[in-house]
């Protein structure tokens, strides 16, 4: 296998060196409609384009076999088969279902989504549950995805939802559990909305290749994520 899933952006791809680097965890991160699940639905379609499945943990329960479809416009038939779709409901089931990857993990897959990790957490944590155990126990369930992409030479992309922090009499956002998963992550993807109409800015915080920050700018469209022709 190649030493990475591409992500079908030409210029994040290059950026990236490529795509999503095996035997790591790449976090992509950004507000509602940033495009977040559609990137992870399209790195999934790349990734059987290549002769490889893919593992979908599908926490948030939006994964939509109609936007696949449209992703995977021309190739939909062939490619569905190829993913693997596992849906918890509640935070335990996510820890099972990442748990358990080894009972889905072959030699044919190649990469491993969850969409979106800290949803189920969230809920957890608007439960008034303990914040230290489910805290312990998010930072368990990501160390195993990271020791699953090592083992089995995969990669593996999580998303997350964002919280607005207050930074010098200004407002942004940081990922939910920001220190878990930023720990974990040797790719980090800013996503956020521009003043154009499905237009995003993509900044990478964090690229085992390059220490540099770096940014492009991709489009949202009804076929995927592409990059933006001005």
């Amino acid at each position: 296998m190649q030493g990475v899933i591409p992500t079908g952006c030409s210029s994040l791809d290059k950026l990236l060196e490529g795509g999503l680097p095996l035997k790591k965890i790449s976090l992509v991160y950004g507000e509602a409609e940033t495009g977040k699940s559609s990137f992870a639905i399209q790195c999934a379609v790349n990734c059987t384009r290549i002769g490889y499945k893919t593992v979908v943990i599908d926490s948030d329960g939006t994964f939509s076999t109609r936007r696949l479809s449209q992703i995977a416009y021309y190739d939909s038939e062939k490619v569905s088969p190829l993913i693997i779709l596992v849906r918890p409901t509640t935070f335990q089931e996510q820890a099972l279902a990442i748990d358990h990857l080894d009972e889905y993990i072959t030699r044919k897959v190649g990469l491993v989504v969850v969409d979106t990790i800290t949803s189920l957490y969230r809920v957890e944590i608007g439960g008034k549950k303990e914040t230290f155990a489910l805290n312990r126990e998010l930072n368990r369930q990501i160390a195993c995805l990271a020791q699953a992409a090592i083992t089995h030479e995969i990669a593996v992309l999580i998303t997350s939802q964002v919280r607005s922090i207050f930074v010098k009499d200004s407002i942004s956002v940081e990922p939910v559990a920001t220190r878990v998963l930023k720990f974990w992550s040797e790719v980090v993807l800013d996503f956020r909305h521009t003043s154009q109409t499905r237009m995003i800015k993509v900044r990478i915080e964090k690229n085992p290749k390059s220490k540099r920050v770096a940014t492009c700018h991709l489009a949202i469209k009804g076929t995927g994520i592409s990059d933006y022709d001005r």
